[in-house]
């Protein structure tokens, strides 16, 4: 008999979440702590989104996704988590670039990175200082058109060595290129920079672990297995559709507000559906163009084997210069590798890497199954022979390795398109006006670029939360009768 993944769940509350990544656990902890009844679902085993894990025989757990973040982590988690949790994040101190144009080590802070570019780079100072505060003075509501490329232009024209040390992280971290607006790289290297890379210690499954277990005392309801069908709905005053439930695993749900935390393509397309919203805004959110994927190859060292201390992060390529397209060629010589040692995940002898490469899902989606084997072993080879340039004996510990594609994370993850990044900057707007078209429907993905990777995605959670709250609020008020 199949598993009732439903069962024991409540037939209404005050607001069901849709998916679990780190936008949507932090909406449904907000909101469990605001009083709200709240139910959370994810149609996937594992709670997490692309921040999670998974393991494999010879005793091996491994983080999906590029595991770094700025230092403004430790803030969110402590104020909308726990303490423990924010205590847990530590600092990555050996982060490396290493390609045909530099080699350097760097802890990836505002005054070493300043040092970098004044020392090794000859810019001088005033400039530096200048292109950090021009960052940091930039926000979300600038009316401004330039773009990335034409910033760096800007200060450092001609500049292709000091283009690739500012724009290769942050193309990692989420997706962006050139020719994507200059706010959004302006918003988050300013985050990135202003104290270095930092990460959680323990693992993404600690992590995870430690959410579920606040959410659970702060008695959210959370379900794994379940796909969320369809959102139910039923005309307002205003003649607009909104918000009474769900559809998931066949069953209804009553509800007075939802948090998407899918893809907003797949949240206004596939669960609103675009006849309940008006022409013009399905037009703009077909626009919305989707920011690229990830490929990753996994390394499990084996048990008693160790390797030495190359750095916690390392940033490498062939390419002669950095190029945003070459970033994503489906042959890219362009990769970093994520160093997990012992004190990683404390009380743990093992060592694991991850190689993460920036890849498009049209690459990859029509091949053939013998194909796609195919080149899926290609990823492995290529990271082999580009991981023996920092450890030469590294085939010889290795006893598990596997690769991950746009079709993986589309699979798992239910991203259109596969996508890691979410949607390109237009995908904000259409974001944050879907509750104006459809009251009680909010969104909390992964949009716009600076509400990419795990910061950005948290304090989305949370802005959304603080919406969602207050629309309950009104309700709940509505409801109260008035004294005569």
């Amino acid at each position: 008999m199949a598993r009732d993944w439903l069962k024991d769940v409540k037939d209404s509350y005050d607001a069901v979440v849709i998916g679990s990544g780190l936008g949507g656990l932090t909406s449904a902890n907000c909101l469990a702590k605001a009083g709200h009844s709240v139910l959370l679902l994810e149609h996937h085993y594992q709670l997490g989104g692309l921040a999670t894990w998974f393991r494999r025989p010879g005793g091996h757990i491994f983080d999906i996704s590029l595991h770094g973040f700025p230092q403004g982590m430790v803030k969110s988690c402590r104020r909308y988590w726990t303490r423990e949790i924010a205590d847990s994040i530590v600092q990555l101190k050996n982060v490396r670039f290493v390609n045909p144009q530099y080699d350097l080590t760097t802890t990836f802070d505002r005054n070493d990175f300043s040092r970098i570019m004044v020392e090794k780079f000859n810019v001088p100072e005033e400039t530096v200082e200048r292109f950090f505060t021009t960052l940091r003075e930039m926000n979300f509501y600038d009316d401004d058109q330039k773009t990335t490329g034409e910033l760096f232009e800007e200060f450092f024209p001609g500049r292709d060595d000091i283009k690739r040390l500012l724009m290769e992280p942050i193309a990692y971290a989420n997706g962006s290129t050139m020719d994507d607006p200059a706010i959004t790289y302006g918003i988050v290297f300013s985050n990135f920079m202003s104290k270095g890379v930092f990460v959680f210690q323990g693992g993404t499954d600690k992590l995870i672990t430690k959410m579920v277990k606040e959410l659970r005392q702060n008695g959210v309801d959370l379900r794994r297995n379940v796909l969320v069908e369809k959102i139910l709905t039923e005309k307002d005053g205003q003649g607009r559709p909104k918000v009474t439930g769900i559809v998931a695993n066949g069953r209804e749900i009553k509800c007075r507000a939802i948090v998407s935390n899918a893809n907003i393509k797949n949240t206004v397309f596939k669960l609103a559906g675009k006849e309940n919203l008006p022409p013009d805004f399905v037009e703009e959110a077909q626009n919305v163009r989707l920011n690229s994927s990830s490929c990753q190859v996994y390394f499990g060292i084996r048990k008693g084997e160790s390797i030495p201390d190359i750095g916690d992060l390392i940033f490498t390529s062939e390419a002669e210069k950095f190029s945003s397209e070459e970033l994503v060629d489906f042959k890219t010589s362009s990769r970093t590798f994520s160093v997990y040692y012992p004190d990683t995940r404390p009380g743990s002898d093992r060592y694991t890497i991850v190689a993460s490469l920036n890849g498009r899902y049209q690459d990859w989606v029509n091949l053939s199954d013998e194909e796609y084997a195919k080149e899926k072993e290609r990823l492995i080879e290529e990271s082999f022979a580009s991981l023996e340039k920092f450890l030469p004996d590294i085939r010889e510990k290795v006893d598990h390795v596997e690769a991950a594609t746009p079709r993986t994370i589309e699979y798992y993850t239910r991203h259109s398109a596969g996508t890691s990044f979410g949607t390109k900057f237009e995908g904000l707007k259409v974001s944050m006006e879907l509750p104006e078209k459809v009251p009680g429907l909010y969104h909390a993905g992964s949009v716009g670029i600076i509400m990419s990777g795990w910061l950005g995605t948290i304090n989305y959670g949370v802005i959304t939360s603080h919406k969602v709250d207050k629309y309950l609020y009104g309700l709940k008020k509505e409801e109260v009768p008035v004294e005569s």
